[in-house]
């Protein structure tokens, strides 16, 4: 049975503290009192030890968990009623209702940490693919933050397939691709935004553990930038943020460029 959803199980979490609910300016909200309809609330859990061993670092970092409490609020009750009918052999289905975003607090985070918020990739984080640049962004990312000095966080962003438009039409877009579309195009091809990615949740994610103070922010997308900026973070400076250029990305990296990405024709050489 999943942990999250037991109420002895959730009950000795909030009291060792390992679970907790913010608002969107990351402030501490009571977990016990119900959300009011229409706010919108994140449930955190963690820390969690969590060893990692990776093509260019070994660590251990301290794992959170997110949910917005919404999307928990309905898994709950639909757990009850499975339990209820005895349906716990359908409880897989639960994971279907429920983006869960992660934190990873890697070293001792001070003043003017690094962040990085890695849009997930499964192609790219998992399957190592070079269509784009996105598995060694995130090796890289936890490698620069646990050896700099002032440690930081790394925000990883679940439901942010393909630029949001998930992972079916990403497929597509690639298909479109190899008929000569860019990355942009293809999805204007399919009717889509260029980039349809929420992060609100990743800034007060970042409001919740950073605050509104100084951060030194890994991308080169300036649209990451204006939109967390947007809500609520005013402190962030970019730090370029280039990795895994290859001969099958150079087209993708090229018409990210042209889109507004800070990218030289040096970086993509």
């Amino acid at each position: 049975m999943f942990t999250y959803l037991n109420p002895t199980v959730r009950a000795n979490l909030v009291s060792a503290g390992k679970l907790w609910r913010i608002d969107l300016d990351g402030r501490r909200l009571d977990i016990d009192q119900p959300v009011p309809p229409g706010a919108r609330a994140i449930n955190l859990m963690g820390p969690i030890p969590l060893p990692i061993h990776l093509p260019t670092i070994a660590a251990t970092v301290q794992w959170f968990v997110a949910v917005r409490s919404t999307e928990l609020g309905q898994v709950e009750a639909l757990a009850s009623e499975l339990r209820e009918r005895g349906g716990q052999h359908l409880f897989s289905h639960l994971a279907s209702f429920m983006t869960v975003n992660s934190v990873l607090r890697i070293g001792e985070p001070g003043d003017d940490p690094l962040v990085r918020v890695h849009s997930n990739c499964l192609t790219g984080d998992v399957f190592g693919s070079e269509r784009c640049e996105c598995g060694p962004q995130l090796h890289g990312a936890i490698a620069r933050i646990a050896a700099d000095p002032r440690g930081g966080y790394l925000i990883y962003m679940a439901g942010h397939e393909g630029r949001g438009i998930g992972l079916w039409a990403k497929a597509a877009t690639y298909l479109l691709q190899d008929g000569g579309e860019d990355t942009y195009e293809a999805n204007r091809s399919l009717g889509l935004p260029d980039d349809s990615r929420d992060f609100s949740d990743a800034a007060s994610l970042i409001l919740h553990f950073v605050g509104d103070a100084p951060m030194r922010l890994l991308t080169n997308n300036p649209k990451k930038l204006e939109d967390l900026e947007r809500f609520g973070l005013h402190h962030i400076k970019a730090e370029k943020h280039v990795h895994g250029v290859s001969a099958w990305n150079k087209r993708y990296l090229n018409a990210k460029r042209s889109w507004g990405h800070q990218l030289s024709e040096d970086d993509i050489l």
